[in-house]
C-alpha cells in the first residue's frame, strides 16, 4: 500500500514558496515515484514551485514526485489558448494565468483534486503519448473503484464519463521531463464552468464525481487510490 503524505509542518496560502519547496526536498524519498498532498496553494506559487522541482527532477537530483494539491479560484490558459473561449461572466473572485502547458483553457478551484506529476521519462518510457495515455489510464482505474464508468473519448485529453469531461489534463515535457498535470472534478462549483469554454470544446460538457455518485468523498482517500494506480502503470526501465 502506498502511503500519499503530507508534509511535516502544516500548509497553508500564507506559506512561501521556499519554505514549500525546502519541506518537499526534505521529504521526497528515494523511491521510483513520491507523493505529497500540499493541501489548497495558490496557482502562480505552484507554477514557481513545479519549475524548481523540475529542475532537479531533470538533473537526476530529485527522484519523480507526484504533488496534490486544490487551488484557489483560477482559470489557466495553455500556450495556444483561444482567449475568446472565457466569457465575460466569470466571478470576480476568479484569478486568470496564462501557462506553459498544453491545451485549452481550463478551471481549477475548491473541490478538484489537481495533480502535477514531474516525472523524469528517461527512467520509464520515452513517449508523450504514452504519457499521456497512462495519465488517462490511472484516473480511469481510480474511477472504476467508485463504480463510475469512465473511459477515453477518441480525439479528446482526458477522462470522461458518457459526454462530460470528469478529468482535465494538459502536460508540459522538457528533457523528457513533465510538469504540469490533471485536473479530477470531485466536488466543485459547477457554476465557473459555465463561464468557458471548457478545454475549448463546444460539443460535451463537464461532470464531477458528486454529479455521478451524489455522495462525498473523502480528497485523501482518492488520493491514496490514485497514488496506488501510478506504482502500477509506472514501472522504472532504468
Amino acid at each position: 500500500m502506498i502511503e500519499s503524505y503530507t508534509l511535516n509542518k502544516p500548509l497553508n496560502n500564507k506559506t512561501n514558496s521556499d519554505t514549500i519547496l525546502a519541506q518537499i526536498t526534505a521529504s521526497a524519498k528515494d523511491e521510483v515515484l513520491n507523493f505529497i498532498y500540499l493541501g489548497k496553494q495558490e496557482y502562480n506559487k505552484m507554477w514557481k514551485i513545479q519549475k524548481q522541482i523540475h529542475e532537479l527532477v531533470k538533473n537526476d537530483n530529485m527522484p519523480s514526485i507526484v504533488l496534490f494539491l486544490e487551488h484557489d479560484h483560477v482559470y489557466t490558459f495553455g500556450k495556444n489558448s483561444n482567449k475568446d473561449f472565457l466569457l465575460n461572466s466569470y466571478p470576480d473572485n476568479t484569478q486568470i494565468v496564462e501557462s506553459d502547458r498544453g491545451g485549452q483553457i481550463t478551471y481549477h478551484g475548491p473541490g478538484q483534486l489537481i495533480g502535477y506529476p514531474i516525472i523524469n521519462l528517461n527512467h520509464f518510457t520515452k513517449s508523450v503519448s504514452w504519457f499521456m495515455r497512462s495519465l488517462e489510464q490511472i484516473i480511469i482505474m481510480t474511477l472504476h473503484e467508485y463504480n463510475i464508468s469512465a473511459d477515453r473519448k477518441e480525439g479528446m485529453t482526458g477522462v470522461w464519463v458518457d459526454n462530460e469531461k470528469i478529468c482535465a489534463m494538459g502536460v508540459r515535457l522538457s528533457r523528457w521531463t513533465s510538469m504540469h498535470g490533471f485536473a479530477l472534478n470531485i466536488k466543485p462549483d459547477m457554476k465557473y464552468f459555465d463561464c468557458m469554454i471548457p478545454c475549448g470544446i463546444f460539443d460535451y460538457g463537464v461532470t464531477s464525481m458528486y454529479d455521478v455518485l451524489s455522495e462525498e468523498i473523502e480528497v485523501k482517500e482518492i488520493i491514496e487510490k490514485i497514488s496506488n494506480n501510478f506504482t502500477r502503470v509506472f514501472k522504472r526501465s532504468n
